[in-house]
């Protein structure tokens, strides 16, 4: 069947893996209102509809942090997504440079960064900060040999949220019945245990993988990262990272005005408006609606970016009307690639560039960079 939107990826990726592994692409915390919101209130910011403008020439190209982008879109750093298809952080790494588009690597991501780099393209790298000091200043030395682009500090997870829909397929901690269910599951879908189990190996954590030794399975992954991500960290931290990363240095997980003028007191380069695709505090706003007052407190000082909720070109263009400079994406190329691997996320992002050019079209937007308020009904 051919793929007309990212929810077309979503329901081919529910098939092709095992419910554990989709659950915890498309899962969100406690009731999972504000992931709910992050789409929701996406859909309900309304657009002017021009007509009789010259929009036979666009622009979609756009720069951030020295980099140019094919348009204001980066995939946005996603965990463990080499268990959704074999080497997947490689795969997806490929689709990204060939759309002209940035790809963010995870801390926790299967593949290595030099297997990335290699692979396809220098990543952006997503900075987790883990209780071992030692290791976080090797890790941002490696980053920063590697001359990754951009550093992403995601800073809204002390803790885990609590995730319901893992918890009952105990991703967590799994009793000896649930790990015989999970095992079952993993064998009604061939076309993944071939792909990723058989395949795909080695599964191990691939950037911490010296601090995480004898990681086997989901269970496990996840204790490890629950047993060492700090909770202690501070806007004091911001200067030790600061101190060990020279380049540009984006906060992901600020929601709050006031949180944003803190990142810009310390002198970081930009904050993504994320709350962690509804994942960890719930009931807390939408990113669309937690964006305006975010632009509003730093203005051009910082570099705005959005994450969550995005699932069209047309949500993109929605963004930057409310001051965004680009979207990351996160689950929208994660089904793409439960769903076809490198195939499915250079086709996911094929769709949203169409979708941003009609959009732009018929808002009578001619280059990305000038979108603003005057792009909406109110």
């Amino acid at each position: 069947m051919k793929h007309a939107c990212v929810a077309d990826y979503r329901e081919a990726a529910r098939r092709r893996l095992p419910k554990v592994l989709f659950d915890y692409i498309d899962g969100g915390s406690y009731g999972e209102t504000t992931l709910a919101a992050n789409v929701a209130d996406l859909a309900a910011v309304t657009l002017r509809q021009r007509v009789l403008r010259d929009v036979s020439t666009l622009s979609m190209a756009t720069q951030l942090f020295g980099q140019s982008l094919a348009m204001p879109v980066i995939l946005s750093p996603v965990g463990l997504a080499g268990m959704y298809a074999r080497r997947g952080e490689v795969q997806a790494a490929r689709a990204a440079k060939a759309a002209g588009v940035p790809f963010s690597l995870s801390t926790v991501g299967v593949c290595p960064l030099a297997e990335v780099a290699s692979g396809a393209a220098t990543p952006w790298f997503q900075l987790y900060m883990i209780k071992d000091r030692g290791f976080m200043a090797e890790l941002l030395a490696t980053v920063r040999e590697a001359a990754c682009p951009v550093l992403l500090f995601t800073v809204d997870l002390p803790v885990p949220g609590a995730r319901y829909r893992d918890a009952r397929n105990g991703l967590n901690a799994a009793s000896p019945g649930e790990r015989l269910r999970q095992a079952l599951d993993g064998l009604a879908h061939p076309d993944w245990f071939w792909d990723v189990l058989v395949k795909g190996r080695p599964q191990t954590l691939g950037n911490i993988a010296p601090a995480s030794t004898d990681l086997g399975t989901l269970q496990e992954y996840m204790g490890w990262i629950s047993r060492n991500f700090d909770p202690s960290v501070t806007w004091k931290d911001i200067d030790w990272v600061r101190d060990r990363w020279p380049g540009p240095l984006v906060l992901k997980g600020v929601l709050d005005a006031e949180d944003a003028r803190a990142a810009r007191a310390c002198g970081v380069d930009g904050v993504v408006v994320s709350n962690h695709g509804g994942r960890q505090l719930d009931g807390a706003p939408s990113t669309i609606a937690a964006l305006p007052a975010v632009v509003d407190a730093v203005g051009d000082t910082l570099a705005v970016l959005m994450d969550g909720g995005v699932r069209s070109g047309l949500d993109v263009l929605k963004a930057l009307a409310l001051g965004a400079k680009a979207c990351l994406i996160g689950r929208a190329w994660a089904y793409a690639l439960g769903a076809d691997g490198e195939a499915g996320v250079a086709g996911m992002l094929a769709i949203l560039r169409d979708e941003l050019r009609m959009a732009m079209s018929l808002t009578g937007c001619v280059d990305v960079r000038e979108a603003g308020r005057d792009l909406l009904t109110a």
